[in-house]
């Protein structure tokens, strides 16, 4: 009998990387600018994600990098975030950042909220 074992870094797909980019490039922004990626309370779902571009590192931030990105979470917002993966979509269907989090129990319509 085989275990999966979850990853509990925080990840970003090409395409979510390639708009990250995008964004921080517009935004006049330099390399040494990381995501900081967290969670704060609202939400149809009652929790909600909130994304900025951050250059300061926090005490008891996890800090994970992906394809070159630093990834910058506080340890409250980390409890919800483990495993979590930042994808990006400009489909008919929705445009904008999807975050695939195995922690959500229950995730509204719009994909901006959650609750574990």
């Amino acid at each position: 009998m085989s275990t999966a074992v979850q990853s509990s870094e925080i990840t970003v797909t090409e395409k979510a990387l390639q708009k990250l980019n995008q964004l921080r490039e517009e935004a006049g922004l330099g390399e040494n600018f990381g995501l900081r990626v967290s969670v704060q309370g609202g939400g149809c779902s009652g929790l909600s994600y909130k994304l900025d571009f951050d250059d300061t590192e926090q005490p008891g931030d996890q800090i994970f990098v992906d394809k070159g990105i630093k990834l910058l979470v506080n340890l409250k917002s980390y409890l919800y975030l483990a495993g979590t993966e930042l994808d990006f979509s400009d489909g008919l269907d929705g445009k904008g950042f999807n975050f695939i989090n195995p922690n959500a129990s229950r995730s509204c319509g719009c994909g901006e909220s959650f609750s574990v």
